[in-house]
């Protein structure tokens, strides 16, 4: 299992960005807000999108959950 974050600024495309705990672009402590931990990108992914419609996986950490 991994500890995955979500970006709590959107990109420009409205998108806030799921990371896990050690991706190199994981924003900083106080842009970012803990998911918990999660077995895949999917179920973080899921998590975030409670509170963040337009989450989307990291093309960089969570290849399998970013969308285009």
């Amino acid at each position: 299992m991994k500890k995955y974050y979500v970006n709590k600024k959107a990109q420009s495309n409205g998108d806030h960005e799921v990371h896990d705990e050690h991706c190199f672009y994981l924003p900083n402590s106080e842009n970012r807000k803990y998911l918990g931990m999660f077995f895949s990108c999917e179920q973080a992914v899921k998590e975030a999108k409670k509170e963040y419609t337009h989450a989307n996986g990291c093309i960089n950490c969570s290849k399998n959950c970013h969308t285009s």
